[in-house]
């Protein structure tokens, strides 16, 4: 029973201590020693290996110059090598900078002078290796480790990887600043201890900066040691058994860094590692590894229902899917569930949060719409947006804003903006929502999402949802587009599920009994795919700034007639 008083839900007590990060992997390491930590396109590496690779590589680190607060950035796909790297950085006393590897060269060179990172860590992938060494040249970065993936494949794979993608491998220029991971491993001699403290910073977490630069959050060991725990109590604590999670999402990502990665860890479980998403290979894994946990996107459970339609998918192994990165249309939920058989929650979280901050639960129930009860150790609560330091009563939107060990100290070098995340202490996530008497948190929409129109606030999440009803929509976005009477308006950007056939008129019709008119969009288009991140969540960045050209391009038509 979630505690509701004062305007706000408290989880449930959260059970563990503040610790380092490494330490946490040590003693699993101790306890699971001869278990399977991951399984990467079948090539399998032991805890008792993980842990030897990983000291081996603090004392290549220390040897290329880290030191406590040393900052190295992590330019990885999922392979073993990242949490290799992950924790020998740890270890050596360093600072972890994750970084995507599909950046251009413009936000790669921000994250690496944001940062200040002397050493990054990248694959051989010709594409991404080039980018990496000229912007880490232009940046003066002191060494660049690259870590082939040929290396990290089974005998077979790997042969025929450096025989059929011989063209898309990069090759490091031979010389002091340049070496490869093999050569990190062959340090001799145990990494130096280095006095670290929970508290300290272990990860900068880039926001997704869909407004300005983005800005790092400041992840202590801490932090994600408590994300971790707190995931462990909300599955119902420590199992007899072995747990297998999929991890089809980059560990670069923060939802990953947790739900695959430092949770896998904790517990002793396996990760089943992907290099990217890609839907049959997904399927084929779950089939071969039959994994017990499986975290994704919404655009993920959507792609696998539709494969559902055509092929039989067998997910009666894995315990829970659990949903997060983007809001869960109750209609995906629905159709996974009925296509598949299998549990699908919904969690909410943020960078700055480690980043879980609620979820539906796994056992009990799962209320349609809502983004669950708070997560172990955490409150919710919600506060009047014009006034942050007032607490809002039940059922009434505001701002949502949390507190618990895996909330973030701030931004990274940036105290202004540090300021403005917290009101009275508690993090302010930058959404609208309510909590309803059993605890649960309704999220309405980004406050930086919503459509000011004619002077009443349009959310466009709710219309999102209404589009979703509709049979013929397979994805949906709705974002604000400039309208010379109402300031904004509302407009429509939908995907046909395949096979369907509806127009525009028909969608806005459609519309009509299920929305306000101050709502209903000016204009819905249909297009054959969205904008979406690495991790398959639905982007709206690129429409605004499209539709902010197309305004720019008509009012200077207008002005030049």
């Amino acid at each position: 029973m979630q505690d509701t008083s004062g305007g706000k839900a408290i989880g449930v007590p959260l059970q563990g201590e503040p610790r380092l990060l490494g330490d946490m992997l040590d003693t699993s390491v101790r306890r699971f020693g001869s278990r399977n930590v991951l399984d990467f396109m079948g090539r399998t590496l032991t805890y008792a290996g993980l842990g030897e690779s990983v000291d081996r590589a603090a004392k290549g680190l220390q040897d290329l110059g880290v030191v406590k607060g040393t900052r190295v950035a992590l330019c990885l796909p999922n392979t073993p090598y990242y949490p290799i790297l992950f924790f020998a950085i740890l270890k050596a006393g360093g600072i972890v900078v994750n970084v995507n590897p599909l950046y251009v060269e413009r936000e790669l060179a921000h994250l690496l002078e944001d940062s200040g990172a002397t050493i990054i860590a990248t694959c051989d992938i010709a594409e991404i290796h080039a980018r990496v060494l000229k912007v880490a040249g232009q940046m003066g970065v002191k060494h660049v480790i690259t870590c082939p993936i040929a290396g990290a494949l089974p005998t077979v794979k790997s042969i025929a990887y450096r025989i059929f993608k011989r063209a898309e491998i990069g090759h490091a220029p031979s010389d002091a600043r340049h070496c490869t991971f093999d050569s990190l491993l062959k340090a001799k001699g145990a990494p130096a201890a280095v006095a670290v403290s929970p508290d300290e910073v272990a990860v900068l977490q880039y926001t997704g900066g869909t407004t300005g630069e983005p800005k790092a959050a400041m992840l202590s060991h801490a932090n994600l040691v408590a994300n971790a725990d707190a995931m462990v109590t909300f599955v119902g604590g420590e199992q007899p058994h072995q747990d297998r999670v999929l991890g089809a999402l980059p560990l670069f990502h923060v939802f990953a860094l947790t739900t695959v990665l430092t949770y896998s860890i904790r517990t002793g479980a396996e990760m089943i590692l992907l290099p990217r998403f890609e839907l049959q290979q997904l399927l084929k894994t779950i089939d071969r590894t039959k994994p017990s946990y499986f975290p994704a996107v919404p655009t993920i459970y959507a792609a696998i229902t539709t494969a559902a339609e055509t092929q039989k998918i067998d997910l009666s192994s894995i315990h829970a899917c659990i949903s997060g990165g983007a809001p869960l249309p109750a209609e995906v939920r629905v159709a996974f569930e009925t296509a598949t058989g299998a549990k699908l929650v919904e969690g909410y979280g943020l960078s700055e949060a480690s980043p879980i901050i609620t979820c539906n639960p796994i056992g009990g129930l799962n209320k349609p719409g809502s983004a669950g009860l708070p997560f172990p150790g955490t409150t919710i609560e919600i506060r009047d947006r014009e006034d942050p330091t007032r607490l809002l009563p039940i059922g009434e939107n505001g701002e949502i804003c949390a507190r618990g060990p895996q909330i973030t100290q701030g931004y990274w070098h940036k105290p202004a903006a540090t300021a403005e995340l917290f009101a009275d202490g508690a993090l302010r996530t930058g959404d609208v929502g309510h909590l309803d008497a059993d605890g649960y948190l309704f999220i309405v929409d980004r406050i930086k999402d919503l459509i000011l129109a004619g002077g009443y606030n349009v959310y466009p999440r709710v219309i999102e949802e209404a589009l979703y009803e509709h049979p013929a929509v397979f994805e949906a976005v709705v974002i604000g587009v400039p309208d010379k009477y109402r300031g904004q308006a509302p407009k429509a950007f939908v995907v046909l599920a395949e096979g369907a056939v509806a127009t525009p008129l028909e969608l806005r019709d459609f519309l009509r009994d299920k929305i306000s008119k101050i709502e209903l969009p000016r204009e819905v288009e249909i297009r054959d795919s969205l904008p979406k991140t690495l991790i398959g969540k639905l982007s709206k960045k690129e429409l605004v700034a499209e539709e902010a050209a197309k305004a720019a391009a008509s009012e200077a038509r207008g002005v030049d007639a």
